[in-house]
């Protein structure tokens, strides 16, 4: 899948920014629709990261905002088997994503451990029931702020929330919120590629 996805990165080079830019005023389900073939995934660096994390936090809960063709839950539903313990919630709009998606993970003998919630975030989000110790935001970045104030109340002290693309200016409001103390998180920022960043937040 990185492999696909890189030789995939490779043509998206030379029309890939008129392709993003002509949808930016389209809502979050054509954007799904139109990109429903494009890999969107956490480098390979961060995908360890992820497992890592989930490794040694041991939530009970995981969720993501913004599957994709599910390359970063494979990280994470990974880590909750290897526990032994914890479930992943994924979240994905584009139906052929959600398609492939879910034969990879019955490929990898993961689905068991991932639920994938079809639709708008915001309202399929609203069934998870329980204590979400990690989350992995990775979709449209104007909605990061909004999925975590719906699931923000279920946050157990010591979760931690991982936001991809925090260079990207969209994300902004999201980190005004979890780089204030105020809030109730403590905040880092570290580049995850050249020219881009993740923010790891732990609530408090």
């Amino acid at each position: 899948m990185y492999t696909a996805s890189s030789e995939q990165f490779a043509k998206l080079r030379a029309d890939g920014t008129r392709r993003f830019a002509d949808l930016s005023n389209a809502t979050s389900q054509e954007r799904a629709d139109a990109l429903s073939d494009i890999y969107m995934p956490v480098t390979p660096e961060a995908g360890r990261l992820l497992y890592s994390l989930v490794r040694a936090t041991k939530p009970a809960i995981v969720v993501e905002f913004g599957m994709s063709f599910g390359l970063s839950a494979l990280h994470l539903a990974s880590a909750v088997r290897d526990n032994g313990t914890g479930h992943v919630y994924t979240t994905e709009l584009s139906a052929a994503k959600i398609a492939a998606a879910k034969q990879t993970f019955a490929e990898t003998g993961l689905d068991d451990v991932i639920t994938v919630l079809e639709g708008d975030a915001l309202e399929t989000l609203k069934t998870v029931r329980g204590d979400i110790g990690f989350v992995l935001l990775d979709g449209w970045k104007e909605l990061y702020l909004p999925v975590l104030k719906l699931i923000e109340p279920q946050l157990v002290t010591g979760a931690l929330l991982v936001a991809d693309n925090t260079s990207m200016d969209d994300t902004r409001p999201y980190l005004d919120h979890v780089r204030d103390s105020a809030n109730g998180y403590v905040s880092v920022n570290f580049l995850a590629r050249d020219s881009d960043s993740m923010e790891l937040s732990c609530r408090t």
